[in-house]
Order: C-alpha cells, then sequence, then structure tokens
C-alpha cells in the first residue's frame, strides 16, 4: 500500500506543481505582452522642423528644390536664361554655369541643424510596434507638392502646372511598409532602409530608401533618400514628354534624387 499511496501523493503534487507552473507562465506571457503594447508609440512630423527636397543629376547648377527655402544653409539655383543655352548642354564641361557635370553631393545644400523655418509641406503618421529595437515600422510621409520650390517663380510654376501637374495631384508620398538593417553608426544615430511604395502623380512603385536617424531639437530627426532614373518620370510616372522632352529626351538629366529630413514627434495620446 504504501508504495501505491506515495506514487499517488507524488502525481497529484506533481500535477499541483503543473498547474502552478501554467499559471505563472500564462501571467508572465501576459506581463510580456503588456510591456510590448506599452513600447509601441505614434508618431507625426512637426510640420515647421521637416522638409522635402528633389535634385536632378546633373542639376545643371539650379535643378533643386525644397519646402524650407527659408534655411540659411539652403541656397536657390542660378538664374534663368533664355532656351538659347539648351543646345549647348551635352557639350559643356566646365563646372560653372549650366554645366552638365554629375555631382555626388546630393543634397547640393543639406541643412546644418533643425530651426523652425519650414513651410508645412510635409505630414503622416509613423507606427513603431517597438521603440527599443525600432521594430515594426510602418506609417506613411506625404509631401504638399505645392511647397516645393527652386528658388525661381517661373521655373515653380512650370514644375506644378506642367510636370507635377499638382492641381489633379497635389501630394507626393512614401508609404513605410518596413524597416530594416539598423545599424549603429556613432553615437545614437542609426543608419539603415526604409521599404514601401513610393506614390508620384498617380503612380505607385515598390522603393527602398537608404536612411539616418538620430535625436535632436526634442524629436527623433530622420534623414531618408532615394533616387529614379530620370526616364522614369516619362516611362513609369506618365509625366509629360513634351514638358520633360529636353532635359530627359535628349538624355541631359540623368537621375532624380528625393528625400526627406523631418523631425518626429510623439502623437497626442502616446
Amino acid at each position: 500500500m504504501w508504495p501505491q499511496r506515495f506514487c499517488r501523493e507524488t502525481s497529484m503534487r506533481a500535477a499541483s506543481v503543473g498547474r502552478v507552473f501554467a499559471l505563472a507562465l500564462a501571467a508572465l506571457i501576459t506581463a510580456g505582452g503588456a510591456r510590448a503594447q506599452t513600447a509601441a508609440a505614434r508618431f507625426t512630423p512637426d510640420p515647421r522642423t521637416s522638409l522635402a527636397w528633389w535634385q536632378v543629376n546633373p542639376h545643371l547648377s539650379h535643378l533643386w528644390a525644397t519646402t524650407c527655402p527659408g534655411d540659411p544653409s539652403w541656397r536657390p539655383g542660378d538664374g534663368g536664361r533664355s532656351l538659347t543655352w539648351a543646345s549647348q548642354f551635352l557639350t559643356m564641361k566646365s563646372k560653372t554655369g549650366y554645366a552638365n557635370v554629375k555631382d555626388t553631393i546630393i543634397p547640393l545644400y543639406p541643412r546644418k541643424r533643425v530651426r523652425p523655418l519650414c513651410e508645412e509641406a510635409v505630414s503622416g503618421e509613423i507606427l513603431v510596434a517597438d521603440t527599443t529595437s525600432l521594430r515594426g515600422v510602418h506609417g506613411i510621409i506625404s509631401v504638399t507638392a505645392d511647397k516645393l520650390t527652386t528658388g525661381m517663380g517661373m521655373r515653380d510654376n512650370y514644375a506644378r502646372n506642367s510636370i507635377l501637374q499638382t492641381a489633379t495631384h497635389p501630394t507626393i508620398k512614401f508609404t513605410i511598409d518596413s524597416v530594416s538593417q539598423l545599424t549603429k553608426a556613432h553615437g545614437d544615430t542609426l543608419r539603415g532602409n526604409a521599404y514601401g511604395v513610393f506614390s508620384l502623380h498617380g503612380v505607385d512603385r515598390p522603393m527602398s530608401a537608404t536612411l539616418k536617424t538620430w535625436h535632436e531639437a526634442g524629436g527623433l530627426r530622420v534623414q531618408a533618400k532615394f533616387m529614379v532614373k530620370a526616364s522614369d518620370l516619362i516611362d513609369v510616372y506618365r509625366m509629360s514628354k513634351y514638358s520633360l522632352g529636353l532635359g530627359v529626351g535628349n538624355s541631359i538629366w540623368e537621375e532624380l534624387h528625393m528625400g526627406v529630413d523631418v523631425v518626429l514627434r510623439p502623437a497626442a495620446g502616446t
């Protein structure tokens, strides 16, 4: 009898311990889930300290734009001239005037530090599932196309009305599906890549952008940029070949670089 009673009591104790362990594990999982939820956050771009830009390469000393022309680090391109100089583009080799020379500095006039001087052109929402590891990042960054300026009214009106057609396509968007390959550069600076969909002129295309992020101005400053072939403006994004015929049709423009320099702040209630 003793061995049977001992085995029965041992089995009952083991079952009791098993139930306690199961309850403790369930509590731990629940607590871990709660901690993961509290780590989630929602961010929005600060409109006065966030900007967007584009730059053609070769830029011919005037083909770049920003939504923050008031920033002291930025400079507009050379003034307008008659179209008689257009036929000379392909033979220009000097680095002055409208030189047809590719540049490795992109953007040409990066912002040195954050100042609340920008047009309110950048909006959107970024959701982060885990702010500690910056995992589960997705959202959207939207740019008001009319706010992009080259610093010259004639060029800007032509770009808005004939090329971008902002009356029909008022916004340029990057929908972020994920962020990966984040590595520490120096200090609290991280570098990585954002993957998603770029929307321009009513056309959506998969796109990846390089990014750099660090803490500045009481928020999270993020710089991101990517490039499309200049010919894609006609072939992919269905812009007017007549409006872009000089630069794209004659293979003068090779690349179009675009990007943002935004300051993300926690949204209300986060």
